[in-house]
């Protein structure tokens, strides 16, 4: 069949483990836009953590953020459709957090908040800063996290990274069952807390629809848990090859990994 929208993750499968685009990547859905198709981001990312990547493609599209939290417009420069977490379960993730010594970032309107910069806060600040000055998202350390999340307008989702991923994995079971909130794995080590409800799979099917077009029109590139919703719901969802054999299990096609032109190679053979 012809599809009609490439819909796109970022870390693990666009992006290479140095957050770079293959040049193959770049020149194969530049043809596919001048081809008429749609390309859209949809990523776990803060809206302010994707303008390098954003203005290399050179979309104008929305692009969907925080596991499908909500729809971001960069040309309007502003939300178009959102689900964020309430203020009260926020607060009490934030309660839980500081019971269990377990810290991260709180991503927030146009920011992204901070109390104690863990490693994958410090890893993630050391990129921010190699980008150049109008590129570069925002991080805030903060000295209380729940005063920041009183004074925040909408809250997108938690960022935790924790080095005992058990320990990871308990509180994630715990926020579900005590507070009812999605939590999704979009790394080894890093686990998202949002509403429920929201995914990645969910938001993009509304935006396609939107287009007056179904799921079965897009191919889908993914490589975590996150990417699930998306990768079983399209016509065509593609698993990176260094992605869990879990997600390669559940994907239509498993291509090589995010260091691979194998992103390039399927739109080369299904669009171009």
């Amino acid at each position: 069949m012809s599809y009609r929208v490439i819909a796109l993750d970022l870390d693990g499968t666009l992006l290479t483990p140095a957050k770079t685009i293959l040049p193959q990547s770049i020149e194969a859905l530049k043809r596919a836009r001048q081809a008429g198709v749609k390309v859209a981001i949809v990523t776990g990312r803060h809206h302010c953590a994707i303008h390098p990547f954003y203005q290399a493609l050179e979309l104008d599209t929305p692009a969907i953020c925080c596991n499908g939290t909500y729809l971001y417009d960069y040309q309007a420069k502003k939300v178009l459709a959102a689900d964020p977490l309430d203020k009260d379960q926020a607060l009490r993730v934030i309660e839980m957090l500081d019971e269990k010594g377990i810290h991260g970032l709180l991503y927030v309107d146009d920011a992204m908040l901070y109390q104690t910069p863990t490693g994958h806060v410090t890893r993630t600040l050391k990129w921010a800063e190699s980008l150049p000055p109008h590129q570069r998202p925002l991080f805030v350390q903060v000295p209380d996290l729940a005063t920041a999340a009183r004074e925040a307008q909408s809250i997108w989702k938690f960022a935790l990274s924790h080095e005992n991923t058990d320990e990871l994995q308990r509180f994630a079971n715990q926020v579900e069952a005590e507070l009812g909130l999605a939590c999704e794995w979009s790394w080894h080590d890093q686990v998202d807390i949002a509403q429920r409800g929201n995914s990645k799979g969910r938001r993009l099917a509304e935006w396609v629809a939107s287009l007056g077009l179904s799921m079965q029109d897009v191919i889908a590139f993914g490589d975590n848990y996150n990417d699930l919703s998306m990768l079983e719901a399209v016509g065509l969802g593609v698993a990176m090859g260094n992605a869990d054999e879990a997600i390669k299990a559940r994907a239509k096609q498993v291509i090589g990994t995010n260091l691979e032109p194998g992103i390039a190679a399927v739109i080369q053979q299904q669009l171009l």
